[in-house]
């Protein structure tokens, strides 16, 4: 089971045995996706429900990163982060070569 703890920025690190690396997302990161949903309007309404089994483990260990701790929360915010997504990596990627080879940038 991961550990969670508090990062000096406020967020959430995680470690175990299983984990290579130690992964964090900060509160500033967890209220700006949130922000820009009720921006966008996505969070007017909550008459929908949403239902599914998931492993106990995978909860667990998004609620350490995020810091969130409710059910509900943790849906929501995982739901707004794929609505927002903001499809830089693809447009990143797409530009790969476009910048001629021979240009001299000021080295």
């Amino acid at each position: 089971m991961a550990k969670a703890s508090e990062t000096e920025h406020g967020g959430v690190a995680e470690s175990d045995a299983s984990a290579s690396r130690i992964v964090a997302v900060h509160d500033t990161q967890v209220a700006s996706v949130m922000s820009a949903a009720q921006r966008s309007g996505l969070l007017q309404e909550k008459s929908g429900r949403i239902g599914g089994r998931v492993s106990p483990v995978l909860v667990e260990r998004a609620k350490a990163r995020t810091g969130l701790q409710s059910d509900t929360d943790l849906i929501e915010f995982a739901l707004a982060n794929i609505a927002l997504e903001d499809r830089f990596a693809e447009a990143f990627r797409a530009a790969r070569g476009a910048v001629d080879a021979d240009l001299t940038l000021g080295v």
